[in-house]
């Protein structure tokens, strides 16, 4: 993966499920405190709490847009148990800092794969004077990120190495394809409601043949809490506008993924879906 255009000031990017309420401001301040020419990009702090999974689909979508640095990511329902705070090196040259709960793996896999890991066990790099069994975003994971951007830590400084193969992944859903099918599972939920499914165009492409020229689709989605299997028509388009207004439409999203949508509205609130829905796709020929 190339990297973005660098920058004479050092890059942190931050996504983190802290919101609003002030977690995410203080680990600005504490990685300014400590690198104060920093870049600090925001990613995102609304991730849904303890998602990590939403967390790790965000951060491999937007760390090849991000210019070479240091990524740090914190959803972590763990803090202050067993699993490991870690720091990635990857092939593009960047180090993401964060989790080790499968956070981290996607985005690494976006900017080449890791070619290097450690364990965050070199307390000196903590923010002093106390840590806190509550809040490593403040206490380890910025401060590391920090003294990694400005320089005054190498990579090598910052603990003792980890084995790539023991660091946790979390599952990949992929697509199942076959003549005339597909059937996926809703990955994320963006704020628009959207679906975003495993599988892209060559899944849909294998199952159904040529979808385009607004082709109808007949969508099954399953797992709807309370409810039994809903069976409904969309259209295989380019881009929302393509269909009218309230109108269910499929269409490859800007990451390459699948994705379900309303034009104009929420798929998610009016299918009551959410992540780990199955979704069935055939032609509006097949059979129920």
């Amino acid at each position: 993966m190339r990297a973005m255009p660098s920058s004479s000031r050092p890059v942190i990017s931050f996504l983190s499920d802290f919101g609003l309420d002030g977690a995410a401001a203080i680990c600005r301040g504490v990685m300014l405190s400590i690198c104060p020419d920093a870049q600090i990009i925001d990613i995102a702090h609304t991730i849904r709490k303890f998602a990590v999974g939403d967390g790790a689909f965000i951060l491999s979508t937007a760390l090849p847009y991000m210019p070479a640095g240091v990524h740090l990511a914190v959803v972590d329902p763990g803090v202050g148990m067993e699993r490991r705070p870690v720091a990635l090196r990857v092939a593009r040259g960047d180090v993401l800092v964060g989790p080790d709960n499968g956070l981290l793996m996607l985005g690494a896999e976006a900017l080449g794969g890791i070619s290097e890991a450690r364990q965050l066990d070199n307390r000196a790099l903590w923010l002093a004077p106390a840590t806190s069994r509550t809040f490593h975003g403040r206490d380890i994971f910025a401060p590391v990120a920090a003294r990694l951007a400005t320089g005054s830590a190498r990579f090598d400084e910052v603990g003792s190495i980890v084995d790539i193969d023991a660091l946790v992944a979390l599952p990949q859903p992929t697509a199942e394809v076959g003549q005339g099918w597909l059937e996926t599972e809703v990955i994320y939920v963006d704020s628009f409601g959207n679906l975003r499914l495993a599988g892209g165009a060559q899944d849909m492409v294998q199952a159904l043949g040529d979808v385009s020229g607004d082709r109808p689709v007949r969508v099954e989605v399953n797992e709807r809490a309370g409810f039994g299997p809903r069976v409904e028509e969309a259209r295989f388009a380019e881009t929302f506008g393509a269909v009218p207004a309230g109108t269910s439409l499929l269409y490859i999203d800007s990451s390459g993924h699948l994705a379900l949508a309303d034009n104009q509205g929420s798929a998610a609130s009016r299918l009551g879906t959410a992540v780990g829905a199955r979704i069935r796709i055939t032609g509006t020929d097949a059979q129920p």
